[in-house]
């Protein structure tokens, strides 16, 4: 390790990534590839499917076309340095380079937050009150709910990012596989206390806001659905959200495991599991969540299919 903390006096950090098992880095580049390129074209398909067919021009599939479109940045982000570092020797990132692979992480991250209690609210008003739904859910109004996400993942990235990065580091080594909060205050000189509370403080505004949007979203739906007559109505309104439930679940799960607990907590095996969880197992899930709980993206998916061989 000596050698690449000399690396590091003049390019920036060590990434641990997983040292413990360098022995199976040529494998773990070799699944990690192959899951990255199975979510890049998962996800991709979505886009495609809902730009091309008119049967998709509503407000759930244009949430769901970007929600894709966010996963693949969220995704790429982290795991084209993870694969440089399982074959290439040191595993060093620059200062400037982890910086920004901290925004940007920061930035898709808290936007899917956001996006994901977009999705909900955009459920309720389906299924809560129908009749006026093309109404409330015109354009700009799916344009706003859109664009605020990501204007509220740049200001917490941002902020994030300079208050970290304006203060000296003690250290090189981050025992992590890429540039993340809790990994990088490990490092930070002097009492991390403020830091520490910044990151819980901001956390709970960038997850817990949106998961209690998308809780009272859920609310109201299930009132909504008790409340009808017919067993199959309840059915049908219940399968056009039970997939984004799934996804909050899986995203909100890992992510508040992670930032909402104090350092004292902090462990760098499991965060490696967690993170690993949520930059690549979620990615790759949702779009086969959504594909395979959905007749039309299902149908959309079997044209495509047969179009292909027919070519």
């Amino acid at each position: 390790m000596n050698n690449q903390e000399n690396a590091t006096a003049w390019s920036g950090f060590i990434l641990v990534g997983f040292a413990e098992v360098h022995k199976f880095h040529p494998l773990i580049f070799a699944v990690l590839l192959c899951l990255y390129i199975i979510a890049l074209i998962t996800n991709m398909l979505i886009i495609l499917i809902v730009k091309s067919d008119p049967i998709f021009n509503s407000p759930m599939y244009f949430f769901l076309m970007n929600l894709a479109c966010l996963e693949a940045c969220y995704m790429t982000v982290i795991i084209p340095k993870l694969l440089e570092n399982l074959l290439v020797k040191p595993t060093v990132i620059s200062f400037v380079g982890c910086a920004m692979q901290m925004f940007f992480f920061l930035f898709f991250g808290v936007a899917e937050c956001f996006l994901l209690a977009s999705m909900a609210i955009d459920r309720y008003i389906a299924i809560c009150h129908p009749l006026r739904y093309s109404i409330i859910m015109n354009r700009n109004v799916c344009l706003k709910m859109v664009t605020s996400p990501y204007i509220c993942g740049a200001v917490v990235g941002l902020v994030h990012t300079t208050i970290t990065f304006s203060r000296p580091f003690c250290g090189t080594v981050i025992n992590h596989f890429f540039c993340e909060i809790q990994p990088l205050l490990e490092l930070l000189c002097g009492d991390t206390f403020l830091n520490e509370v910044q990151v819980i403080g901001i956390a709970m505004l960038a997850i817990m806001v949106p998961f209690l949007l998308i809780l009272l979203s859920y609310s109201g739906i299930i009132f909504s659905i008790v409340g009808m007559l017919s067993m199959e109505s309840k059915c049908k309104a219940f399968s056009t959200c039970s997939s984004h439930l799934i996804v909050v679940i899986l995203f909100y799960g890992t992510a508040c495991s992670t930032y909402l607990k104090p350092k004292s907590n902090y462990s760098p095996a499991l965060n490696n599991i967690l993170s690993f969880s949520y930059t690549i197992a979620t990615p790759l899930l949702n779009p086969v969540i959504y594909s395979i709980r959905n007749k039309e993206i299902k149908g959309a998916l079997s044209k495509l299919w047969s179009k292909r061989i027919l070519l």
